[in-house]
């Protein structure tokens, strides 16, 4: 249920206003993706130690959060016998109850117990296979978020039947990027921007007219709707099918999968969120491009978030978003 982002960022820098603090820039690849942090500072050590202790920082979440790493703290309770309570780290714990509220408040289509058709959809598309019936069915027998078992107390959990496999893809990218912010601003640095390949969370920007954002034009990598987003002190994630997805009979199956049927979303639907954080943004990104246009206002304006889909539908482009949104549209 990996998010792909389709989010550019129209990086457009000036000096700060004091004269004094400058533009860093610094990206390396983490969880599989060019990870930015961009940030504002007088002092360009302090900004490349505090940008080196940010990638230190994403190390440590994706050993925890990671359905790739083995050893990661997910991936052990993954493999954990069933019925078998684990106690969860701190990081871990919270990012689960996370997950779980994601899930009450997504009419289900946010499901983190949907790993085992993540693993299936991820082997088959990248031998370009469509899977049959069968062997999704039998992939979605491992699947239901009500097969979860909480201790609340303990902050431990256990996966009640053998071949569980739990996936934070949609919710972890986003989370990491606002624990950045976070960290930054402790630390002295109110302008800055993460973008964990493509969730973004930002402070305060760097020109009085905010950090630009540009959305994709559904179904492509590199053509930009006209109107650009300006944002400061907020999240923003898209989520669309231009980079994975697999083809059959004819029909776009998107890597975005709904668990509740266990296929891949089958609309041309690009869904940008806007939210006070990156975890919301990112699993409502998610969980919009799974339910109904209506459905998806209503839960995006539920958690205070903002929501602009643009679908091609009979050949055309259509747009639909909350009444909040056009606020972010970047004025001429």
């Amino acid at each position: 249920m990996r998010n792909y982002i389709f989010l550019l960022i129209c990086l457009v820098f000036v000096l700060f206003a004091n004269g004094q603090s400058k533009k860093f820039h610094f990206v390396q690849n983490k969880m599989g993706s060019p990870f930015n942090i961009i940030l504002g500072s007088a002092d360009s050590l302090k900004a490349s130690r505090l940008a080196n202790e940010c990638f230190t920082l994403i190390d440590s979440f994706s050993h925890i959060y990671s359905d790739y790493d083995s050893s990661s703290e997910l991936s052990k309770l993954s493999t954990a016998p069933e019925n078998e309570f684990q106690i969860c780290s701190p990081a871990l714990w919270d990012i689960l109850i996370l997950s779980k509220q994601a899930f009450e408040n997504s009419l289900h289509s946010y499901d983190i117990s949907i790993g085992p058709l993540s693993k299936l959809w991820r082997s088959y598309r990248k031998k370009q296979l469509f899977p049959d019936s069968l062997t999704v069915n039998e992939s979605k027998k491992h699947v239901g978020f009500e097969k979860i078992l909480w201790n609340d107390s303990l902050h431990q959990i256990a996966l009640s039947i053998k071949g569980m496999k739990l996936d934070l893809g949609g919710i972890a990218k986003g989370y990491i990027a606002q624990k950045l912010i976070e960290f930054l601003q402790r630390n002295g640095i109110d302008t800055a921007l993460a973008d964990a390949g493509g969730d973004i969370v930002m402070s305060n920007s760097l020109a009085n007219e905010g950090w630009l954002v540009g959305i994709n034009v559904p179904e492509t990598t590199d053509e930009l709707l006209k109107l650009k987003l300006s944002l400061s002190n907020y999240a923003v994630a898209t989520s669309g099918d231009a980079y994975q997805y697999i083809e059959h009979n004819g029909i776009k199956y998107s890597h975005i999968i709904d668990p509740r049927t266990g296929y891949g979303v089958s609309f041309q639907r690009n869904v940008t969120v806007i939210a006070k954080d990156g975890a919301t943004a990112d699993w409502l990104a998610t969980a919009c491009s799974i339910i109904s246009i209506p459905e998806a206002k209503k839960i995006c304006l539920n958690q205070h978030a903002e929501l602009f889909i643009s679908s091609i539908e009979n050949g055309k482009l259509q747009t639909y978003q909350t009444a909040g949104f056009k606020k972010f549209w970047k004025k001429n």
